[in-house]
């Protein structure tokens, strides 16, 4: 009877045309939305009408609630687990899951599996033109003068074909993430690549990593000897910084943002920057592996990020993003590099490698090295979500994060 009752009561409700936002806001969204056709509409004898209503609310939500009672003790009797709290009948959150990388012959994943960010941004073009237009800039910056042999021994290395330029393309992506004309970074960017390249004919020589093979050709010490490539390193230095500041168009880089540049590149390559990583590698500190690879491959990832934003003018929290994005991708990069690695050479070769430097696989192995390549990405992904409001500009350097992470192209045939 009462059931019958109620029924008729929510009719007369559902049949009130009522317009009040008095009326409206002294119900819930919860009580509207039990009933569909309870529209609420007053234009005459607002009191009566709320008076009507009352009661009526009031005994239709008592009702509910004797509904809603006897369905958890009927679920009660099913499960001992279930708390009365109001998540009751909320379903779970789903799991976040997290998809490690796959170390297989083959040095990427496929196109399905990543994410839908790297598929609207096509960077193997993107970084294929820069590289393009990047060395061409570098074949005009470095000509043969006299001593001849010392210019040659720095176009060897700095021109090999088998460059990536990920210092100046990283540097370009991050300036043109604030909407500036790529032309005035063009300066930076080779000073970028001028430096990497004096660091790497330094670390190669038999004193440092005696590495014989650098780019897929022989080290410059190999073709030019030990002291042409210790000249060669050092005369890349200061061509880099005396490159930024003759060549930076001032009318769209103020000489404030140059100074900034230039001092960041210093601090890079000193002894707070790689010298420092490079010094703990060769000493061996099995402790020191996190310093190592931040320092040592994470420099020049975070610096080219940061001089790409500090010639666009950023702010200086957006600095420190691109900083802590940089360094996470450098070092994602060669932590992808080492895994591959210990997948694909001889178990003679990896000892080897391993005796010579410290690294994450060497140190830890392929499980844990993978665990950190997935935090990096991760991290990396989260500095970015910052630059949200700058739009598609983000996008390459979203790209840059999957490459290092999925190597979907080789960069080696694009130059």
């Amino acid at each position: 009877m009462n059931h019958i009752y109620l029924e008729m009561l929510t009719w007369q409700i559902n049949c009130m045309w009522i317009v009040s936002p008095k009326i409206s806001s002294f119900l819930s969204i919860r009580q509207i939305s039990s009933f569909p056709l309870l529209t609420l509409i007053l234009s005459n004898s607002i009191s009566l009408h709320f008076l009507q209503i009352q009661p009526a609310i009031s005994q239709i939500n008592s009702y509910r609630e004797k509904q809603r009672t006897k369905k958890k003790q009927k679920m009660l009797a099913f499960s001992t687990v279930i708390t009365s709290g109001p998540n009751l009948y909320l379903p779970k959150k789903p799991r976040n899951f997290h998809f490690p990388i796959r170390c297989l012959s083959s040095t990427s994943l496929s196109a399905s599996s990543q994410p839908s960010k790297l598929t609207q941004f096509d960077l193997k073009t993107y970084w294929t033109t820069l590289i393009a237009e990047i060395n061409q800039k570098l074949e005009e910056a470095i000509p043969v003068k006299y001593p001849e042999q010392i210019y040659e021994a720095m176009r060897y290395s700095v021109l090999a074909k088998g460059a990536k330029r990920a210092p100046p393309v990283m540097c370009v992506a991050a300036y043109e993430l604030f909407g500036g004309n790529r032309l005035a970074a063009f300066p930076t960017a080779c000073a970028l690549e001028m430096v990497h390249t004096a660091s790497l004919i330094h670390d190669d020589l038999p004193c440092m990593d005696d590495d014989p093979v650098r780019r897929g050709q022989p080290s410059n010490h190999t073709i030019y000897g030990v002291d042409m490539a210790i000249l060669a390193g050092d005369a890349l230095f200061p061509l880099g910084f005396r490159h930024i500041v003759s060549q930076t168009p001032t009318e769209l880089v103020p000489e404030a943002r140059i100074l900034r540049v230039i001092a960041e590149i210093a601090r890079t390559v000193g002894s707070a920057g790689m010298a420092a990583g490079q010094f703990l590698d060769l000493k061996g500190d099995a402790n020191s592996v996190d310093f190592i690879q931040e320092k040592k491959y994470g420099e020049m990832s975070e610096c080219s990020a940061v001089c790409g934003g500090l010639l666009a003018g950023a702010e200086d929290d957006e600095i420190e993003r691109l900083r802590r994005y940089g360094r996470a991708v450098g070092v994602l990069y060669e932590v992808v590099n080492d895994v591959l690695e210990a997948k694909l050479v001889e178990k003679e070769e990896t000892e080897k490698n391993q005796k010579k430097g410290k690294s994450y696989v060497s140190m830890y192995g392929v499980e844990k090295a993978m665990e950190v390549a997935e935090d990096l990405q991760t991290k990396s992904k989260g500095e970015l979500d910052g630059f949200d409001k700058y739009g598609e500009s983000v996008a390459a350097l979203y790209s840059f994060i999957d490459y290092a992470f999925y190597r979907d192209f080789n960069v080696d045939d694009l130059s």
